[in-house]
């Protein structure tokens, strides 16, 4: 089995017996993101606090 299918098999069965489908989805739906966030943080994907406080700023425009 893949890494990733190893993985959601484990976040789906590390719900409760009683959760819903949209839980489980929503739990899939976090751990992707935190993947991927771990991923561009390794690759120095990142940008600073100030540089995403500008952007922030700039939205509410």
């Amino acid at each position: 089995m893949s890494a990733v299918k190893e993985r959601m098999a484990d976040v789906i069965q590390n719900q409760p017996e009683d959760a819903t489908y949209e839980e489980i989805l929503r739990e899939l739906a976090f751990e992707k993101m935190v993947s991927s966030g771990l991923k561009d943080s390794r690759e120095g994907k990142t940008i600073s606090n100030e540089e995403m406080e500008r952007r922030i700023s700039a939205w509410q425009k």
